[in-house]
């Protein structure tokens, strides 16, 4: 009989991030857009009302003065840290189920249809709601199989094949951030041609009404500031972007990681635990 749900150490409804912001949460380590993009926005207006202050700052003026292009970049580049934080903090709390020993550790313990309900019991003991975890869910999948039809062989492969469920879940995860890396860069190079057309726009327009050489050589000086401007833009998106993939990559490397280690566990814990019961071995008659 599995323990008070209230004493369980692991508790997706409790501990995940999302959930303790009382905002929707998505499952595993995905994230929701709606939450993110909501605390993006709370950071973005944290971030330019920081920049506001202190207006003699270049990097200030840079975001503040140069049109609505930046604006747009520390909104995504924002809404990208957010997810990267919340996923990271999502992958703590998964990662803890590696830190219990729901499996026996006992030489003699066999892990058999008969024995499948000490293992249900000991996760239920351990997380409030299994389900929300890979490394439980995962288990559990395997587990019922095993104690509804009753062939070991079988277990193996359902373990397999529900780790690479997981592994293409983790990918489609990164989808939303993989779209802001490409789109943060582009909104950068958008902000320069804005800027290129400006300046060439008012250099032709100093030709077309004076032939005065100390107005084209005026005009001349607005167009190389408007360009050392323009190019601003890119910089910031440049580096944003950079910044974004480089803790996107860390990040996915943990999370790959993670799901080899989940992997591991399962072939310790579990598939080393089976036996093949009389009916399963391959020459019996």
């Amino acid at each position: 009989m599995s323990a008070d749900t209230e004493l369980c150490p692991l508790s997706w409804s409790r501990q995940d991030p999302e959930r303790r912001l009382m905002m929707p949460a998505a499952h595993y380590t995905r994230v929701s857009s709606f939450t993110t993009g909501f605390l993006a926005t709370i950071l973005t207006v944290a971030v330019l009302g920081g920049l506001l202050l202190f207006k003699d700052l270049w990097i200030s003026q840079t975001i503040w003065q140069r049109g609505p292009v930046p604006f747009a970049i520390v909104f995504f580049t924002c809404w990208s840290l957010m997810i990267i934080f919340l996923k990271w903090l999502k992958l703590c709390l998964q990662r803890r189920a590696l830190d219990f020993q729901i499996v026996p550790p006992t030489p003699d313990f066999i892990l058999s249809p008969e024995s499948v309900s000490v293992v249900q019991n000991n996760i239920l003991d351990t997380a409030e709601d299994p389900q929300r975890f890979i490394l439980f869910n995962r288990i559990n999948i395997a587990l019922a199989n095993l104690r509804n039809l009753g062939r070991v062989g079988d277990v193996d492969e359902i373990l397999r094949s529900q780790a690479d469920n997981d592994e293409g879940s983790m990918e489609t995860s990164y989808a939303t951030l993989r779209g802001f890396v490409w789109a943060i860069p582009v909104l950068g190079f958008i902000g320069t041609v804005q800027g290129l057309a400006e300046a060439i726009g008012g250099f032709g327009a100093v030709l077309s009404q004076s032939d005065d050489l100390s107005h084209v050589k005026d005009a001349l000086k607005g167009v190389t500031g408007g360009l050392s401007v323009a190019f601003e833009t890119t910089l910031q998106g440049l580096v944003a972007a950079l910044i974004v993939q480089l803790l996107m990559t860390s990040l996915k490397k943990s999370e790959e990681e993670f799901l080899d280690r989940c992997r591991a566990f399962c072939t310790r814990n579990v598939t080393g635990k089976l036996r093949l019961m009389p009916f399963e071995e391959p020459h019996a008659e």
